[in-house]
């Protein structure tokens, strides 16, 4: 059965992409307080939260491996699109013109696969490309990705593997870390240990330093594939 292995890196839209009634919507628990730098401080923090909502950020990246040949492609937006696409190792590196081309592309790719391993993806992934690609009216391929939540086929997501289904809360012997701390703690080389994070991805937008997320998200897909394998090897099968 064929499995791919993916994960996604988000970018905020500019205010300017929004209408006023939207602006008052989204900061309204900002303008409830009267002490200015309060608010101005609730306003910001707000705004940070963009990334994590596909209403106000846009898909800027997507990587994946194929979890039986090692051989991978990271999709994502540039404006050099017109250049030809590059391999480093089995990863091959795509330049997008806009998000609607990289969405539609990814789809293509998809609808090979039968099965999808992620983290943390039935959370944020997969209903951030569900929902971008309605917006862009980008058909989907893969309409069954968040499925039954306790079963691994046709989705694995390890954030929920690794806590057994959230079976002990925020505090618990199962409680969810993040991949980097996953990672460190199983031995695999972190994505973030080049020193680039997903926080960094709105200022590498900004900056055009668009392959530097490709290659970041790639290294996310990585980490992830490796996990997998680990947690196959060693934990597959617990109830």
């Amino acid at each position: 059965m064929a499995k791919i292995v993916f994960d996604i890196e988000t970018s905020a839209l500019d205010l300017d992409h929004f209408d006023e009634s939207q602006i008052e919507y989204l900061f309204r628990e900002a303008e409830k307080l009267e002490d200015e730098t309060e608010r101005d401080a609730k306003r910001e923090e707000i705004q940070r939260l963009f990334n994590l909502w596909p209403f106000t950020a846009q898909v800027v990246c997507i990587a994946m491996i194929n979890a039986d040949t090692d051989r991978g492609r990271s999709l994502f937006i540039s404006d050099d699109f017109e250049s030809a696409a590059g391999s480093e190792g089995p990863i091959e590196y795509v330049p997008c013109m806009d998000e609607t081309e990289l969405l539609t592309s990814f789809w293509d790719l998809a609808k090979r696969y039968d099965s999808v391993v992620t983290f943390n993806g039935r959370g944020f992934d997969v209903p951030f490309l569900y929902l971008r690609s309605a917006l862009l009216d980008v058909p989907i391929t893969r309409k069954n990705w968040l499925g039954y939540r306790f079963q691994i086929d046709p989705h694995c997501d390890l954030a929920e593997q690794l806590t057994f289904y959230n079976v002990s809360g925020r505090s618990g012997a199962a409680r969810k870390f993040t991949l980097d701390f996953y990672c460190r703690a199983f031995g695999i080389e972190s994505p973030k240990s080049q020193g680039v994070t997903g926080m960094d991805v709105n200022d590498l937008m900004k900056e055009g330093r668009y392959r530097e997320i490709a290659e970041y998200c790639a290294r996310d897909v990585k980490a992830t594939l490796e996990l997998y394998r680990i947690w196959a090897d060693r934990l597959q099968g617990i109830k």
